[in-house]
C-alpha cells in the first residue's frame, strides 16, 4: 500500500507516468483536473466549486493507496500530508512544448480523445502558462511544499520514476 503524489508542469508526462505506475502497482491513479475542471461543460475553462473539489480529494486521499496527479498545489495540503512520495517532474521546457503541441494535434485529428472543445487559443495560454512554470510556479510549489521535503523527489526523465517504484 503506497499513496504517491506526482506534480509537474504540463506536458511533463505526469499522466502518462502516473497510468504506467498504476498499472505496474495495480492501484489507483487520479487526474486532478478531473476534480479542478467542471466536466459536464463542453468547452475549457470552467472550474469546479472548491467544495466539491475538495470533498473529492477528500474520498480520494483517505483510501489505503493512491496516486494523484497533477500540475496543482496549494489546494492539496491534505494530499501532501497523506502521500508516502511526492515526486516534482521537471523535464525540459521544451520537450514539455513539444509534448503540448502533439497532444493539441492528436485530439484536432480525433486521434486521442477528449471531452472538451479545444481551442487554438487555450493551446496557446497554456504554452505560454508553460513557459511561466519552472519559474514562477513550481518555485510557489516548491515553497508550499517545504513542510514535507523529506518525502520529495525531483525527477528530470519519467523513466527514472518508473525504475524508482519497480526496484520497491
Amino acid at each position: 500500500m503506497v499513496k504517491i503524489h506526482i506534480i509537474g508542469g504540463p506536458g511533463s508526462g505526469k499522466s502518462y507516468i502516473a497510468q504506467k505506475i498504476s498499472e505496474h502497482l495495480q492501484i489507483n491513479c487520479y487526474d486532478l483536473d478531473q476534480l479542478f475542471w467542471d466536466n459536464r461543460t463542453t468547452h475549457y475553462g470552467i472550474k469546479n466549486a472548491p467544495e466539491k473539489r475538495d470533498q473529492q480529494l477528500q474520498q480520494i486521499v483517505h483510501q489505503e493507496s493512491w496516486i494523484i496527479e497533477g500540475v496543482y498545489y496549494s489546494w492539496l495540503q491534505e494530499s501532501f500530508k497523506q502521500s508516502d512520495y511526492i515526486f516534482i517532474l521537471t523535464p525540459n521546457v521544451y520537450l514539455r512544448d513539444w509534448r503540448i503541441i502533439k497532444r493539441f494535434m492528436l485530439r484536432k485529428m480525433r486521434l486521442l480523445p477528449t471531452q472538451k472543445k479545444e481551442s487554438f487559443r487555450s493551446f496557446i495560454e497554456l504554452i505560454k502558462w508553460n513557459h511561466q512554470f519552472d519559474h514562477h510556479h513550481l518555485r510557489k510549489a516548491l515553497e508550499f511544499l517545504t513542510p514535507f521535503s523529506h518525502k520529495i523527489s525531483i525527477v528530470k526523465d519519467n523513466n527514472d520514476l518508473l525504475h524508482f517504484i519497480q526496484k520497491k
